[in-house]
């Protein structure tokens, strides 16, 4: 069952401003003041999710598609993981990565070769016990000195820092993006039970006109 997001989103008579406008004419608009969001009890609970990670160029249509096989439940794709703005959230394409790292660094040289900064390598004590462990971010020529209780000596290493080049840098970040939750397919119904609570006006109000529908002479009463 098809479900677009915005096909969900209830209307408002959006007092006219044309200029031909009279008194009492109205614009039908979407009333974008209105936004679901999971429950706190579904959004905190890891049992609800699964894992997934996003593969090549796919949109996230197509991970719905994939998961749910509906293309149309994308919105619950970006729900779950909170994505507000899916330019800087969501892993960019081939194409648009290419352009994005060479408009920031101006040179593959500098982009593949210039240093960004330097990440420690694994240290344990003859124990096995990790005293540093991999990825920590430390200064070039980094050295550690530590007394050794098994070998009951003082040991300073050598050079402890490995070079992370700009594109590895901005390879992690963009690929840490491909790693979201899915809403596991059972829980489908009360994710959209809950959005049919939210997106629904409800009686009681003299600018209530349906449950899809109601007049805004003012737009403060559109929530």
């Amino acid at each position: 069952m098809s479900k677009p997001y915005f096909n969900q989103v209830p209307d408002f008579n959006y007092v006219s401003r044309l200029p031909n406008a009279q008194i009492g004419d109205y614009i039908r608009v979407k009333n974008f003041f209105k936004r679901v969001k999971l429950r706190e009890d579904i959004f905190q609970e890891l049992a609800f999710f699964t894992k997934y990670k996003i593969t090549g160029d796919n949109r996230p249509d197509n991970v719905a598609n994939d998961v749910y096989g509906n293309s149309s439940l994308d919105w619950l794709i970006l729900l779950a993981n909170n994505i507000l703005n899916i330019q800087t959230e969501w892993p960019m394409t081939h194409n648009a990565f290419d352009e994005y790292l060479l408009n920031k660094y101006d040179t593959y040289d500098n982009l593949y070769n210039g240093v960004h900064h330097y990440e420690s390598i694994e240290l344990k004590n003859s124990r096995g016990v990790t005293l540093l462990p991999t990825g920590t971010t430390i200064t070039k020529g980094y050295t550690y000195t530590y007394w050794d209780d098994w070998a009951q000596e003082l040991i300073i290493t050598g050079d402890l820092s490995t070079p992370i080049t700009n594109y590895e840098y901005e390879t992690k970040i963009d690929n840490d993006k491909r790693n979201i939750y899915i809403l596991r397919q059972e829980y489908l119904g009360i994710a959209f039970n809950d959005m049919e609570k939210i997106m629904s006006y409800k009686k009681g109000s003299s600018d209530y006109i349906s449950g899809t529908l109601k007049n805004a002479n003012n737009i403060k009463l559109t929530s």
